[in-house]
């Protein structure tokens, strides 16, 4: 039987039987968790991300520098191809909000202007703490509410406790599984190949 456009595989209209409405939540899992099978998580994600050109960088790159990364967390974040190697994979895991809110707010710290600083602090806030933001940190019930509330006379000092708490987050959950991901790997044998 041909189906219009519109209406589902069933005949029905799309959208108005109980099956097609799981149908199309089950599609869209599908597609997500399809998404998540074809994430990649290697050295091409990285380069893809470098501050400069992929090639030069890496030609800057010494195994010694990034073998350091290895040693803290602030080795890694300090360094500007630690950073963007951190990125990139923080990216294949769909966290990269985190990354994104810490160097939201060490910006913020430098904000010089006491007219930018609550319009700046109130951008930071929409994105990454009110609840349903659109890149919502993973901070607890106390934290955000503390946060909110320092937004009421916003200093350069209002969002330490949520940046600690991420900070903290991204050092016992996503720094060590990016030591162990393909794309930290990766680029370690590719800085060592250069050498030999």
């Amino acid at each position: 039987k041909h189906v219009a456009r519109g209406d589902c595989k069933r005949g029905h209209h799309v959208g108005t039987h109980p099956s097609c409405q799981r149908e199309k939540g089950n599609r869209g899992m599908r597609t997500r968790l399809g998404c998540l099978s074809h994430k990649s998580d290697s050295y091409n994600d990285f380069t893809a991300i470098l501050p400069d050109k992929p090639n030069r960088a890496l030609k800057r790159l010494s195994t010694e520098e990034a073998t350091r990364w290895a040693d803290s967390f602030d080795v890694l974040l300090s360094h500007k191809y630690g950073l963007a190697a951190f990125r990139a994979f923080l990216k294949t895991e769909f966290s990269e909000e985190n990354l994104e809110f810490w160097l939201a707010c060490e910006d913020f710290k430098k904000t010089r202007s006491a007219a930018k600083l609550a319009a700046k602090a109130q951008r930071i806030f929409e994105e990454f703490i009110d609840v349903q933001a659109p890149r919502e940190v993973n901070i607890d019930f106390q934290t955000r509410e503390l946060t909110r509330r320092n937004m009421q006379e916003p200093s350069l000092s209002c969002f330490d406790q949520a940046q600690g708490k991420v900070h903290s987050l991204m050092e016992k959950d996503s720094y060590p599984r990016f030591l162990r991901s393909k794309i930290y790997t990766d680029l370690l044998s590719q800085t060592q190949r250069r050498l030999s």
